[in-house]
């Protein structure tokens, strides 16, 4: 069954036993990130790197921001091409009826959407000053599901934000209309990092139990929990008999104190005690290509990997006292609990040290054909390398940063598509003088 359909998912693996999947956010919840942010083409990699690891849906943006619409569009067509070829792109929206449809008016292809609402009494009092009562917040929920049906979205998750200080009876009321009204899925969301993986297994389980609905998982780690609290949660889904979706972001980017990291999470389920070597993760994930990407999002988002970082930190497999160094070299696993290998590390890093030529955004045609010939890359005309180059040069505008080789790859392979990417369009502001 294709990837790109849902039911597999939402009905367990092929042994018919619930499952745990990933869903990444990074190019919509990591690049809320306060100070910092990611270029379109920048995105785009990283949805192709997604794809590469196996991971089961990329949260690629907002289908309701205008200067978003490009670059989703040709993401969505990459999908078309096979260029992503398994993992899911799917927006998020507010629950409101007119950004739905919105949603729908600018990126006409997009498939998967998540509609989001606040649900504890805290944000509905907070943020909305009496204006709705929780009964308002369902029903503007079941509009915008409906809503989201009648235009054709395929699949449909719900969120409940600020669900981990939203009561049960609440919770459950709003997950059983959800379902009742067609979702695909109850995002739980921890927006302040306020639970406990005790709390959230108890809750999660219960959810799950009282109905019967597949749940998604998004933790964030204002408390240093995420992680923990993320694999609990799925834990307590899968006891409730249902799949659970984690929602990750490479590197733990994202708002505040960040998100669960992505490769931490999956080795937790995957290493840990808590599944006691259970197969419950997804079977297409590919920890081989988990090592280049949180690399690539460390040099897009120019923020160093932690040394510490589990499996992609530079001292996750250093040892140096001397009964660890003597362990480690007797036998790896008397103080490494995975290899190295398995994410994709281990093979050396070549680093210029004498002339190095670099492509930016005033490059010209000899620096831009040397770069390209040590990647193989051959054009069939003058006219074609100019026409690579300009864009290449454009691409550097909006990174503000060197081009990668993947980056230059694709734009060399997709310059129909990286065109697209790199166009922002303000045309509909009608803001013709100062104020």
């Amino acid at each position: 069954m294709s990837a790109h359909t849902g039911d597999a998912a939402n009905s367990g693996g092929g042994d018919g036993r619930k499952r745990i999947y990933i869903v990444d956010v990074t190019n919509r919840d990591g690049v809320q990130t306060s100070r910092l942010g990611l270029a379109k083409l920048e995105k785009t990699m990283l949805n192709m790197l997604l794809d590469e690891m196996g991971i089961w849906q990329s949260e690629f943006g907002f289908p309701t921001t205008r200067h978003e619409r490009n670059y989703l569009q040709a993401n969505l067509e990459l999908v078309e091409r096979g260029a992503i070829h398994h993992t899911r792109l799917s927006g998020w929206v507010r629950a409101v009826a007119s950004d739905v449809r919105l949603a729908r008016e600018l990126v006409p292809k997009l498939k998967y959407i998540n509609i989001s609402i606040s649900t504890s009494d805290q944000m509905i009092q907070g943020k909305w000053n009496g204006r709705y009562r929780f009964a308002d917040v369902i029903n503007l929920m079941v509009e915008a599901l409906q809503v989201a049906r009648e235009l054709g979205f395929e699949d449909i998750g719900v969120n409940a934000e600020d669900a981990s200080r939203t009561s049960d009876e609440h919770l459950i009321a709003f997950t059983l209309a959800a379902k009742e009204h067609g979702a695909a899925r109850l995002r739980y969301c921890d927006t302040l990092g306020y639970n406990d993986p005790f709390t959230v297994y108890d809750r999660i389980r219960n959810l799950a139990e009282e109905t019967a609905m597949d749940i998604e998982l998004h933790f964030h780690n204002d408390l240093g929990m995420s992680i923990g609290d993320s694999v609990a949660g799925a834990k307590g889904a899968l006891d409730g008999g249902v799949n659970a979706y984690i929602n990750t972001t490479i590197n733990g980017m994202g708002e505040r104190a960040g998100n669960a990291d992505l490769v931490s999470t999956i080795l937790a389920i995957k290493k840990s005690t808590l599944f006691d070597g259970e197969e419950v993760l997804d079977d297409s994930i590919n920890l081989m290509a988990a090592w280049k990407t949180a690399k690539y999002a460390s040099y897009a988002f120019a923020v160093p990997i932690p040394v510490n970082q589990p499996g992609v930190g530079d001292n996750a497999f250093a040892h140096e006292s001397g009964i660890h160094a003597d362990g480690a070299l007797k036998s790896r696993r008397n103080y490494e609990l995975y290899d190295y290998e398995e994410l994709g590390r281990g093979e050396p890093e070549v680093i210029e040290t004498g002339r190095n030529i670099t492509l930016g955004e005033y490059s010209g045609i000899k620096g831009f054909r040397n770069v390209y010939e040590k990647l193989e890359v051959e054009f069939q005309s003058e006219v074609e390398a100019r026409d690579i180059l300009e864009l290449v040069r454009y691409a550097n505008v909006t990174t503000q940063k060197p081009l990668v080789e993947d980056e230059l790859l694709f734009i060399a392979r997709y310059p129909d598509l990286a065109r697209k990417i790199l166009t922002l369009d303000p045309s509909h502001l009608k803001v013709d003088k100062s104020v």
